[in-house]
């Protein structure tokens, strides 16, 4: 997960970084040859074979989501999250509904900063905790100065409504390539659980490119989603936006 910073940077991996920035490219990644989808014969059974950058998804060994089991008891560093309501747009990309941020929101990790550039969501969940899957998982997408990447996931399960995330359900487009300006600031913290402990384990982007060198920190306590709004993202995104779970290899997951 925690890949040394380098000189040379895959071209895939700017360009995926520069998404999250909010940038408007057209890259041979994003082509029409090399589109990728979550059924069919683009389906992620054949990612790797859509494009060459995309190689990673079939031949990595820190592959992610994973299924957490056989946790290692460890002394992890406490999250700290300075959040700001500075959420700019809502966006349904064919792939997810994402959130993008301006800049001012941070996750610290031992004494490293990680600006969150946008969070998004699958449903069902893409990780399992024990062999249990939830409903819907959330992804905040945090990058450093360097472009290594940290992402915070949390699990939704189905009961009241949860009402840090109306303000992005309200403006949800229905439609595949929309977007809607969030005039309403989103608090965030609010979205989280009041217990920020987590499992740290080494993966990836679960998307093409699939990169690898992702920290993962998986929180352990979910939060509440109403039925009411999972059926709407379910009509935002109607198919199952998750990649199976992969294979965990000779990684160690800490809690």
């Amino acid at each position: 997960m925690s890949k040394k910073p380098s000189a040379v940077i895959s071209t895939t991996t700017v360009l995926w970084l520069a998404m999250l920035e909010g940038m408007v490219l057209a890259p041979k990644a994003l082509s029409e040859e090399s589109k990728w989808s979550y059924t069919g014969n683009e389906g992620p059974a054949y990612w790797s074979t859509l494009d060459q950058d995309y190689l990673t998804c079939g031949q990595g060994k820190n592959q992610s989501p994973i299924n957490l089991t056989n946790m290692v008891e460890g002394k992890l560093p406490e999250i700290s999250l300075q959040y700001s309501g500075k959420a700019t747009e809502v966006v349904n990309n064919g792939h997810t509904i994402q959130v993008n941020y301006a800049p001012g929101s941070t996750l610290e990790l031992n004494n490293k900063k990680f600006e969150l550039k946008q969070f998004h969501f699958h449903s069902p969940s893409e990780n399992t905790i024990k062999g249990e899957s939830f409903p819907l998982e959330a992804h905040f997408v945090h990058a450093d100065e360097n472009g290594n990447l940290a992402v915070l996931a949390l699990m939704l399960k189905e009961g009241e409504e949860n009402q840090a995330l109306q303000p992005v359900w309200e403006k949800m487009p229905l439609d595949s390539g929309e977007k809607e300006a969030l005039t309403t600031p989103i608090n965030t913290a609010d979205i989280l659980p009041s217990s920020h402990a987590y499992y740290r384990f080494n993966g990836s982007l679960t998307t093409p490119p699939c990169s690898e060198g992702v920290r993962w920190l998986v929180l352990k306590d979910s939060v509440t989603i109403s039925k009411e709004q999972l059926e709407k993202f379910n009509q935002s995104i109607p198919f199952d936006n998750n990649r199976p779970v992969q294979p965990v290899n000779a990684r160690v997951i800490v809690q």
